[in-house]
């Protein structure tokens, strides 16, 4: 069956499960934008623990906007921030080196829509997964969809419903596993095997 789900930044291991196991993925591109979503940040593991990358966007919440118009903000020099974050985590993992130069060049583009470095890191990953996903974008906006699994609540932080097996991570000894992170966080660990691990999993 197809899902819906909304396109993410660097989307967690729950998208990519979700996504791998439709028929085709519709993408939600219409209803309006919601703060402290991972439709702009991500979530990866550092020295310390669960850390969050977050693009900021610029959005008040007194003048709503479609998510397909939200515009990325370049007042600060996030995308310096979030490289840097990402050698910082993984530049120990066993893949660091097989995939970190083809992301390098997407933190050199100023996107001027949150929806297009979404689609870009999405395509990247997927050349990365070595994974084909049929996608189509949404018309428009439909609260209760018919024929179509619903996954656009995967994208709300507040989700922590699902339990992955774990696998082995650059500081699990010192924090233990944690699941659900970026999809990085996995291809950084498991490299080629990752195909296997998400196609393994159940979402909850």
């Amino acid at each position: 069956m197809d899902c819906l789900i909304h396109p993410t930044y660097f989307p967690n291991v729950s998208h990519f499960i979700a996504m791998m196991k439709a028929d085709k993925v519709c993408l939600e591109v219409y209803g309006n934008y919601q703060k402290q979503t991972f439709r702009n940040r991500a979530e990866i593991y550092g020295a310390n623990g669960k850390l969050a990358l977050s693009v900021p966007v610029n959005y008040t919440q007194k003048n709503r906007q479609l998510f397909k118009d939200v515009k990325i903000s370049y007042d600060e020099n996030w995308q310096q921030n979030h490289l840097t974050s990402l050698m910082s985590a993984y530049s120990m993992s066993p893949f660091f080196e097989f995939y970190i130069d083809d992301l390098v060049p997407l933190f050199k583009i100023q996107f001027k829509f949150l929806l297009d470095l979404n689609l870009k890191c999405l395509e990247i990953l997927e050349d990365a997964l070595q994974v084909y996903i049929p996608k189509a974008v949404t018309t428009k906006f439909e609260i209760n969809p018919k024929d179509i699994m619903d996954y656009r609540h995967l994208s709300q932080k507040k989700n922590t419903s699902n339990t992955y097996t774990p696998y082995t991570q650059v500081f699990s000894e010192k924090h233990g596993f944690k699941a659900d992170l970026s999809i990085l966080d996995l291809l950084f660990n498991e490299g080629p095997n990752s195909e296997l691990y998400l196609v393994n999993q159940k979402l909850g």
